[in-house]
Formats: C-alpha cells, sequence, structure tokens
C-alpha cells in the first residue's frame, strides 16, 4: 500500500511540472517563457538597409542613366560624382568616356591598382563578369576603410562593390560601399538590377 501511495504521488508531481513547462510557464524572473521570447529585440548589425527600404529612380546630370536609390537618403555632387548616403552606407554613380568596354583583364589591369593606391586598408576581393538586367557588367568587389565620420571622426572597413558597365563610349561606373558584415546582398542586387542606359 505504500509504495503504491508513494508511486501516486511520483504521478501527480510529474504531470504538474509537464504543465508546469508548458508555453504559458514562469520563468525564475516572473516573465513567462513565451513572453520573454517574444519581447526579444530584432539585432541587426551596423549598416544593415532595412526590409521596409523604398527604392525610387535617379538619372544623374547629363541624364545618361537611371538607378534606383533609397528613398530620402541625402544627395551630394562633386566632381562628376554623385553620391547618395544614409547613417554607414554609400551609393556613388559617374560617367566618363571610354573608347572600348571593359574587361576583367582591364580591370585587373588598370581600375584595382588605382583603387588600392587610393584607398586606406585595402583588401583584395574579386573582378568578375556578371549578368544585371540591364546586361553584361564588370563587378570589382573589395574592402578598404570609409572616409572618417566629420562629426566623430568614427572609421568604418567597408566592403565595396563596383559595377563597370558601358555603351557607346560611354562607361558607368556604379559603387555600392557599406561596412563589413553588415547584410544588404538584397538592396545592392535592387540597386545594380535596375541600372538603364538612355
Amino acid at each position: 500500500m505504500v509504495s503504491r501511495s508513494l508511486a501516486a504521488v511520483v504521478v501527480a508531481g510529474l504531470a504538474l511540472l509537464a504543465g508546469a513547462c508548458g508555453s504559458g510557464a514562469k520563468n525564475p524572473y516572473g516573465a513567462s517563457t513565451a513572453t520573454t521570447k517574444a519581447a526579444a529585440p530584432e539585432v541587426n548589425p551596423a549598416g544593415d538597409i532595412p526590409d521596409n527600404q523604398v527604392f525610387v529612380p535617379y538619372s544623374p546630370p547629363g541624364g545618361q542613366f537611371t538607378v534606383k536609390v533609397p528613398e530620402g537618403w541625402g544627395r551630394t555632387a562633386r566632381a562628376g560624382t554623385v553620391s547618395f548616403t544614409d547613417k554607414l552606407n554609400t551609393i556613388s554613380m559617374q560617367a566618363q568616356p571610354a573608347p572600348t568596354a571593359p574587361t576583367v583583364a582591364s580591370a585587373r589591369q588598370a581600375e584595382v591598382p588605382a583603387i588600392q593606391s587610393a584607398s586606406r586598408r585595402y583588401e583584395p576581393g574579386s573582378v568578375t563578369q556578371v549578368r544585371r538586367a540591364g546586361g553584361g557588367v564588370v563587378l570589382v568587389t573589395y574592402k578598404a576603410d570609409a572616409p572618417a565620420d566629420p562629426v566623430t571622426g568614427k572609421v568604418v572597413h567597408d566592403a565595396v562593390e563596383r559595377y563597370e558597365f558601358w555603351r557607346g563610349g560611354t562607361e558607368a561606373i556604379l559603387t555600392l560601399a557599406g561596412p563589413v558584415g553588415a547584410d544588404n546582398v538584397d538592396p545592392w542586387r535592387i540597386v545594380s538590377d535596375s541600372f538603364r542606359w538612355r
């Protein structure tokens, strides 16, 4: 009789314990486990462009091409280059005369050394021919320090994608830069896929 009563108590205790471990169970700090998980904020690395970012078409002075840029980003123009910046990310574009289309070989021989000499903490990436919605393009990737923040002096190490489009003697260079580790694959694809000659 004693052993049967003890077994019944153990079974009842286990049943109560299983019920307490359900989704509404309290943790030692008084909040339910379900509430604790739901309240945890999403943590994004610095430089991540939000998934709900809106993109709008833009055509630089001269109107040779259009490209979509994030709505609301600050715009600056200097020495033939137009840049859009928000927090730690930058999109730059420029057009220049080029008698022949860029190739992987020409980019490696001319552009890469020039980029390296003009960059701080340069790290080589790749030079490839890729397809975008606007056609074939040479893509140069690398890492380098962004210019220091004019207010804080902080320097961010950027991952850079440089696209070299060409048509009829004109080369358009589209450069996308953001902090190393930021997940901007989709936004950068939207921008680079939106390039169109006019």
